[in-house]
């Protein structure tokens, strides 16, 4: 399986903190020349007309940068740059699909990682083998450097960093890239390592029960299990918190100088804003699964985005599902951390299910209003949750158990925790691994 540990990382000197900044400065000059290269060409623009992206000369920037970053991590910065401009050609693709909606906004090219006059993002990336971890009392990460640095800073060896906590995942066969960088955020440097874990990590299911999953546009998910429980995770808090930073960052552009489109407080505020939806996605998901493992699912059925949109499309839901939610990436996400569980996450149509009635099966004459759905028929009930159960039901083909009264949940910052609507106590459940910590445990992502 692949998984991600996710820590702090601390120079152990003040002239380990400076050669460090060097290098994830110089990481981001190389980023930032390779992509100015190739968005001058992708452009027509500086004389570069009817060249193509891929015609950008990085071998001479790679040894440009090579003497201070070492010549297998301007490597990596300028494929990561390539695997960038790839994403963007597949995401230009898929928008002009119109047999594909997982995109629908036009993309944007590559940015850049700040620049000189107002500072730079401060991220390199290294090779597997150009760097060491080693767990314990006294946990570390030993990174290569390049000669034009060490000379400057009188350095020997690789730069040696002090790690915060516990990883999720100590045991593993394969390290991955390294991704390390400044978090403005809290003055932090992290670093993330892809790992690929033994299969023997992953749980066995309980039993062959399924759940299907709504994803909403208020409440952002809505679950039925075959077992008869209920799930709803509220959402309208969250979205107003991501709506009301997005107001804050356009403001603040808008008072920009001319010729300026950012600024220290506007990339804080960008990534504040990811990290609190990412927090909450991460959280949920692992909430969810923990408590569906527990009633032994095995299946797990969630939604395609193109019902979503098909049967919902608005502004302020397209907001949701993508700039907010991420639909995509919570998709990725829940998919990940289902494999730790046995669980299998299987995307099928859910079209309609939102408007069915499931006492007279009608979808032209019901109702929805917010959170109700109405029939003439008689029925009311909770859309979202009437949804996941049609959902459920059409895809196994058989009448679940009997709905006990669904456990509402909110999100406090930290925790999913049960709301005061919920038919049982207010209880917290959460996995260590989802909480952001810099203490003596790491955070982990899956």
């Amino acid at each position: 399986m692949k998984r991600t540990n996710t820590f702090a990382v601390r120079p152990l000197s003040d002239t380990g903190e400076q050669l460090l900044r060097d290098l994830l400065d110089a990481s981001a000059a190389l980023w930032n020349e390779v992509n100015y290269e190739r968005l001058m060409r992708y452009n027509d623009e500086g004389g570069y007309e009817n060249e193509d992206v891929w015609d950008a000369d990085t071998g001479r920037l790679e040894g440009k940068y090579k003497g201070v970053l070492g010549a297998s991590t301007a490597q990596q910065v300028i494929r990561k740059n390539s695997e960038a401009w790839r994403g963007f050609f597949e995401n230009k693709k898929a928008y002009h699909d119109d047999s594909d909606t997982s995109v629908t906004e036009y993309p944007e090219p590559p940015g850049f990682w700040g620049n000189k006059d107002e500072g730079r993002k401060l991220h390199t990336v290294i090779r597997n083998t150009s760097y060491t971890v080693e767990w314990g009392e006294r946990s570390r990460l030993e990174i290569l450097v390049g000669s034009e640095l060490k000379d400057r800073y009188d350095h020997t060896g690789r730069l040696r960093l002090e790690i915060t906590g516990d990883p999720n995942w100590p045991e593993y066969e394969k390290q991955g890239r390294l991704d390390l960088w400044y978090d403005e955020t809290d003055s932090t440097f992290r670093a993330s390592q892809p790992v690929t874990v033994s299969d023997e990590t992953r749980d066995t299911p309980l039993a062959e029960e399924t759940a299907a999953l709504d994803i909403g546009a208020n409440n952002l998910v809505a679950c039925t299990t075959t077992t008869g429980e209920q799930y709803l995770y509220e959402g309208r808090e969250l979205f107003q918190r991501f709506r009301d930073t997005t107001r804050e960052i356009a403001r603040l552009q808008s008072k920009l100088e001319e010729g300026r489109y950012s600024s220290k407080r506007i990339r804080r505020l960008y990534q504040k804003r990811t990290r609190r939806r990412d927090h909450a996605q991460e959280a949920l998901c692992r909430d969810l699964l923990e408590r569906l493992y527990a009633e032994g699912v095995d299946t797990l059925y969630i939604g395609g985005l193109t019902d979503v949109l098909d049967t919902h499309w608005s502004v302020e839901t397209n907001a949701k599902t993508h700039n907010f939610w991420a639909f995509k990436q919570f998709t990725e996400r829940l998919v990940c951390t289902a494999e730790e569980y046995g669980i299998t996450v299987e995307v099928r149509s859910e079209a309609w299910t939102s408007q069915e009635c499931p006492q007279c099966g009608s979808t032209v004459r019901t109702t929805r209003h917010q959170d109700t759905l109405t029939c003439p028929c008689g029925f009311e009930g909770h859309a979202d949750l009437t949804a996941s159960e049609t959902f459920l039901e059409r895809h196994t083909e058989e009448a679940v158990r009997p709905m006990a009264r669904p456990v509402r949940f909110e999100w406090d910052d930290h925790d999913w925790s049960e709301s005061p609507r919920s038919h049982r106590p207010k209880e917290q459940r959460t996995d260590p691994s989802t909480v952001h910590r810099d203490g003596n445990v790491a955070s982990g992502e899956s």
